[in-house]
């Protein structure tokens, strides 16, 4: 973890500001280009702190997914040592970031609340709950991603490809309840829209996600997340020896 944490944000001008800084920006950007496009967001009257609801949430899945996906060849020359399993390399990756991502995102959510105008009641539960939720789904998916990058190092960017219009249907942009019938048919299988509208439970008192499903959610985790270690367990000498 230390040896993480000097490497991504120990030899940058800045370190841990720019963690903040680029959600941050982002929000901004989607903030001024739909107050141009739209009168009001879909929720509340404060348009960054609706993106902020769901981008969060998917930026920790997201992070984290990322991060644990390139793990084994991140530490690979530590991995050479006895003491260090591949398995280490992975836990550290997902509780460095998952720590950074909570941080960043309790700072960015304090000062939009006291930065601008936007008012809400927070209700932390469902805030919590959707974090950790997007987290194991990062690591389910990640830990997969990590065998088959170590494998196949082509996946990499295929999985790259694969996920690129990933906000574009996580929710963030919008809410499950205001898009076609047949299209909610679709997405309510994806983890994304059932973390995103949990998160959004938490900031709007009034919002009452009912189609939620942790059952989905939990699936879209464990499953990966068992079958990356299985063989993770199995190939890993294989994927240091390439």
């Amino acid at each position: 973890m230390l040896r993480e944490m000097s490497t991504l944000y120990g030899r940058t001008p800045g370190g841990y500001v720019w963690a903040v800084a680029q959600p941050v920006g982002a929000l901004v950007v989607l903030t001024v280009a739909f107050t141009i496009l739209l009168r009001s967001p879909p929720l509340g009257n404060s348009f960054i702190l609706f993106y902020a609801s769901g981008y969060l949430p998917f930026t920790v899945y997201a992070t984290v997914a990322l991060t644990v996906q390139n793990a084994i060849q991140f530490s690979k020359q530590l991995l050479y040592y006895p003491a260090v399993s591949w398995l280490d390399a992975i836990i550290a990756r997902f509780l460095l970031n998952l720590l950074t991502s909570i941080t960043v995102m309790v700072i960015v959510l304090f000062g939009i609340l006291h930065l601008t105008e936007a008012s809400a009641t927070l209700s932390p539960g469902p805030i919590v709950l959707s974090v950790l939720l997007a987290a194991l789904v990062g690591l389910g998916i990640g830990t997969l991603n990590c065998l088959l990058t170590g494998l196949f190092s082509a996946w990499a960017n295929v999985w790259s490809i694969i996920t690129r219009p990933m906000i574009l249907i996580a929710g963030v942009l919008f809410i499950y309840e205001h898009l076609p019938e047949w299209f909610q048919g679709y997405l309510w299988y994806t983890p994304w829209i059932h973390i995103t509208g949990l998160s959004r439970s938490g900031v709007y008192a009034t919002y009452d996600p009912t189609y939620i499903s942790l059952t989905v959610v939990a699936l879209w985790a464990l499953v990966p997340l068992f079958f990356g270690l299985l063989l993770l367990r199995r190939f890993h000498k294989d994927i240091l020896n390439r």
